[in-house]
C-alpha cells in the first residue's frame, strides 16, 4: 500500500526503548550510590516519601576521562555533543537521558531541583552555592565520598554546565515578568485579546531576559495556576517540597484547545522556542488529535490537544488554522465547559516522573487521591491519572452550550448542579529511555474522561 503524507506525518519521530543506554545509565547510577551513602539514603527517600526514582532526578553524570566506563559512552548510544575546556559533553539524543560529561575529576552526580535554596534549607545543610539568586544556573555540592560526589543543580533556560558571573539586573526583570506571567489576564471578552495580552507579555520579556530564560519563567507560572486548582498536585508538590525538589522532575505540560485558538496557541509556544515534534491522530473515531513540542534549551514539552479530523491531519494543522465544526468532540467540550488551556483554565494536566506503583499507593493512603485505570501499562511506559478534579462551570457556557445543540438538556442540568472535571495529575514511568508516548493509550484516556461520560461522577 502507498504511503500517504499523512502516514509520513505520523512516522516522524518514532521513538523507541533504549535499554542498553538505560542500562548503562543505571550501573552507573547503581555504582554511584553504592559508594555515597548520604546520596543512597536521599534516593530511598524519594522513593518512600515522594513516590519518585533517584535516576529521574539525575542532570548530569561526570566521569574521569580514565574511568574504564567512559570507554563504552558510544556503544551505549552517547555521542559528542559540544567541547569546553574542561569536560567534553555527550549525550543520547534517542531517548529521556541525562547528559554525561567526561572530565579530569572524581564521578559526580549532578541532580534537578527548582531552587538550591530550598534543598538545602528543608535538608538543614550548610553549603558554598555556586551562582547568584536567581542567576540560570546554580550548583552546590552537598555530599562527597572518597571517589565522588553529589551535586543540586538549579537551572533556568540554559543547558551549561559552569556558572556564569553576576546577574543582578537580569535578575530583577526576571522577577518583573515573573510576577506579570502570574498575573496575566486570562479571562478577556474575547480570547483574541487574551493571547494578544500574552504575545505582549512575551515579547516584553524575550527582549529582557531571552527567549529560554523567559520560556523557563513562563511555565514555572503556569504549573503554579494549574496547582491552585487540583488537590493532588498540591498533595504532590507538598510530598516534593519536604525534600527541597520542587516540579523538577516534569515530563510534559498538556493544554487543550479550541479549534479556533489552535493556531494561536501554536504561535506562542513558537515564540517562547518550542519546536514542533511528532504530531498524534487517535482514529476516525476519536475525533481529536494532538501536536507535542519541545523546548530544547529550556527542557519544557507542551502536549497539546485539540478536535481534529483524519484529512486534515494530512495539513499543517498547527500553524494553517482550524475552522470551526458542528460538533464537539472531548477536547472542544471541555474548553466549552472551561475555557481553553491557554485561557480561562490553565493545564489539563503535567504529567512528572515517578515510581509508578509508588506513587499511587502513596497518593491513595497520605492524601485520598486515588488513580485511575492505567492507560499505557508497558515495560518501558507506565501512565495514569489521577482522579479527576471536578470544577464549576460558568452557567453562561453551559447556556452557549446548550444553545449550540452541544449538550441536552439534561447533561446541563447535570453540568449546573454537579460540575464537570477539569485537571489531573498524571503518573508517568519511564523505562529503557523511551521518550515517546502510546497514541492508542492516549485515546482511551480521552474518551474516559469526555465531561458527557462523567457526569455527576
Amino acid at each position: 500500500m502507498m504511503k500517504t503524507k499523512s502516514d509520513d506525518l505520523l512516522e516522524s519521530f518514532q521513538w523507541s526503548p533504549q535499554p542498553e543506554a538505560f542500562s548503562f545509565v543505571r550501573s552507573l547510577v547503581a555504582d554511584f550510590l553504592s559508594e555515597c551513602p548520604e546520596a543512597a539514603a536521599l534516593s530511598d527517600r524519594m522513593r518512600n516519601e515522594t513516590g519518585t526514582r533517584f535516576i529521574d532526578w539525575i542532570d548530569h553524570i561526570r566521569l574521569n576521562r580514565r574511568d574504564p566506563r567512559a570507554a563504552r559512552l558510544e556503544r551505549a548510544g552517547f555521542h559528542r555533543a559540544s567541547e569546553h575546556p574542561s569536560f567534553t559533553v555527550c549525550v543520547n539524543a534517542s531517548g529521556v537521558f541525562p547528559a554525561i560529561l567526561i572530565w579530569d575529576g572524581i564521578t559526580e552526580i549532578g541532580i534537578k531541583v527548582e531552587s538550591v535554596a530550598d534543598f538545602l534549607a528543608t535538608n538543614q545543610l550548610q553549603r558554598e552555592v555556586i551562582g547568584n539568586p536567581l542567576a540560570t544556573l546554580r550548583t552546590c555540592h552537598v555530599y562527597t565520598a572518597k571517589n565522588c560526589a553529589l551535586t543540586v543543580v538549579e537551572r533556568h533556560g540554559t543547558r551549561d554546565f559552569d556558572s556564569g558571573g553576576p546577574e543582578h539586573e537580569n535578575a530583577v526583570r526576571r522577577l518583573v515578568h515573573s510576577e506579570k506571567f502570574r498575573t496575566r489576564p486570562r479571562d478577556l471578552p474575547h480570547d483574541e485579546d487574551g493571547f494578544a495580552a500574552a504575545h505582549h507579555l512575551i515579547d516584553d520579556a524575550v527582549r529582557d531576559l531571552g527567549r529560554d530564560l523567559a520560556c523557563d519563567v513562563w511555565f514555572a507560572a503556569e504549573r503554579e495556576f494549574w496547582m491552585r486548582r487540583n488537590r493532588a498536585a498540591q498533595a504532590q508538590k507538598a510530598r516534593q517540597d519536604r525534600l527541597g525538589l520542587g516540579w523538577a522532575n516534569h515530563d510534559h505540560h498538556t493544554y487543550r484547545s479550541s479549534r479556533r485558538n489552535f493556531k494561536n496557541l501554536v504561535a506562542i509556544w513558537e515564540k517562547l522556542g518550542l519546536q514542533c515534534r511528532e504530531r498524534f491522530y487517535a482514529g476516525r473515531e476519536a475525533g481529536w488529535g494532538a501536536q507535542v513540542m519541545e523546548q530544547p534549551v529550556a527542557g519544557i514539552i507542551t502536549f497539546n490537544d485539540v478536535d481534529l479530523t483524519a484529512d486534515e491531519l494530512i495539513e499543517d494543522f498547527s500553524h494553517d488554522g482550524l475552522e470551526e465544526q458542528n460538533r464537539l468532540g472531548t477536547v472542544g467540550l471541555w474548553c466549552g465547559l472551561h475555557g481553553d488551556s491557554f485561557l480561562q483554565s490553565g493545564m489539563h494536566h503535567l504529567e512528572a516522573m515517578f515510581d509508578f506503583d509508588s506513587l499511587t499507593k502513596q497518593l491513595a493512603g497520605e492524601a485520598g487521591v486515588k488513580t485511575m485505570k492505567p492507560f499505557s501499562d508497558f515495560p518501558y511506559l507506565r501512565q495514569a491519572f489521577t482522579e479527576g478534579e471536578r470544577w464549576r462551570v460558568d452557567p453562561e457556557r453551559i447556556d452557549r452550550l446548550l444553545k449550540a445543540g452541544a449538550i441536552t438538556g439534561e447533561q446541563a442540568e447535570q453540568f449546573r448542579t454537579g460540575g464537570a472535571i477539569g485537571s489531573h495529575l498524571e503518573n508517568l514511568e519511564r523505562n529503557d529511555g523511551f521518550k515517546g508516548f502510546n497514541q492508542a493509550g492516549v485515546n482511551e484516556i480521552i474518551r474516559a474522561t469526555d465531561p458527557r461520560q462523567n457526569i455527576g461522577a
